[in-house]
């Protein structure tokens, strides 16, 4: 696909950092997921194991492979990331007897309850912004907008 860019514009033409689109989205990345570290710790997740347990707790018994469609994740990174959260006792995995080479993913009573002590996280996450909702749902319909428009170069 051929750049837009022409050349001529003072973003095309910068390789100072901070003039950076991608600097100021990765290190913005970085700040956040500092503060869902901290917020995640009480319920002893990592981020990408909130991301799937935020998943199943929309939708239990799911098969693996529609998980990482949601999380734009392959197997081999989401099968470790379900195995922790196995031994953790937060869900089980098992075959499915249609098809043994899919894997379907429940949620324990352990990881059904975890959500209740989850249920703070988004509001934390939104103090720790001190964006309104507004601008930070603006923000997230730009952020899919770029990441479909990404998907497509």
């Amino acid at each position: 696909m051929k750049s837009p860019l022409n050349g001529n514009t003072p973003m095309a033409m910068s390789m100072s950092l901070d003039q950076q689109f991608c600097f100021a989205l990765y290190s913005a990345n970085l700040a956040l997921n500092k503060v869902y570290r901290k917020l995640l710790a009480k319920l002893n997740l990592t981020y990408p194991q909130y991301l799937v347990m935020l998943v199943l707790w929309e939708r239990d018994e799911i098969m693996v492979s529609e998980i990482g469609e949601q999380l734009f994740l392959d197997s081999a990174t989401l099968t470790p990331l379900l195995k922790r959260l196995e031994a953790a006792g937060l869900l089980l995995r098992s075959r499915s007897a249609e098809d043994e080479r899919q894997v379907i993913i429940r949620l324990t009573d352990q990881g059904r309850a975890l959500k209740d002590v989850a249920k703070s996280v988004p509001d934390d996450v939104l103090c720790a912004t001190a964006c309104s909702e507004e601008k930070l749902t603006g923000l997230k319909k730009q952020l899919e907008s770029l990441r479909a428009q990404l998907a497509q170069w």
